[in-house]
């Protein structure tokens, strides 16, 4: 029996046709992609190349530097943003992801490169799970929506606010852009109070 429509993969031996297998092959890699999580875009760029390497410093909780064919190499994980080491739970998250990723080897995906020229990238575990993905799911990042539009950070976020976990146990937590705004306002305000005495 032929079968109706283009979506049917049949097999020769059952009289089908093979003229959809290139269109099956596709459909099966597509879904593979979104079931393992396929990084998105990201400044509106695709991931292109990744590598691995061994973990030898964490900055904070989302950059860390990766020896890369012999050269160390700063990466800012993809996707999200931690509280910086001077605000509440700053130094949690850089102590959580050193516990996750210092003195190891994780692979990170490449997106390309931020304005100062540190790589952007995903950053996996040997065991397969996502450091971006730990960090909110532990609730010490926020996913960094100007960038990342990923459905499961917004999932991990929504939960982790929703249970309290890390940051969201505090009553106002400040997104990290907010508080990087606050203190550069704080800084040209004292510099223009310094020009003026």
């Amino acid at each position: 029996m032929q079968s109706p429509g283009p979506f049917r993969y049949d097999d020769r031996r059952e009289g089908g046709t093979i003229i959809n297998r290139r269109f099956f092959h596709t459909l099966v890699l597509a879904g593979l992609a979104l079931a393992v999580g396929v990084p998105g875009r990201v400044m509106g760029a695709r991931a292109a190349a990744g590598f691995a390497g061994k973990v030898v410093g964490v900055h904070d909780g989302d950059t860390f530097t990766i020896l890369h064919e012999g050269k160390a190499e700063k990466v800012r994980v993809n996707g999200i943003d931690c509280p910086e080491l001077g605000q509440p739970f700053g130094k949690n998250a850089k102590q959580y992801a050193s516990g996750l990723i210092f003195g190891r080897v994780v692979t990170v995906t490449v997106f390309g490169r931020d304005r100062y020229g540190r790589t952007i990238g995903d950053a996996l575990l040997a065991d397969g799970r996502c450091l971006s993905k730990e960090l909110v799911r532990a609730g010490l990042a926020w996913q960094y929506r100007q960038y990342s539009k990923d459905k499961d950070l917004a999932a991990l976020e929504a939960e982790a606010r929703f249970s309290r976990r890390g940051l969201w146990a505090d009553a106002r937590p400040v997104a990290p852009w907010d508080w990087r705004k606050a203190a550069r306002e704080k800084s040209a305000a004292r510099a223009a109070l310094h020009s003026v005495l």
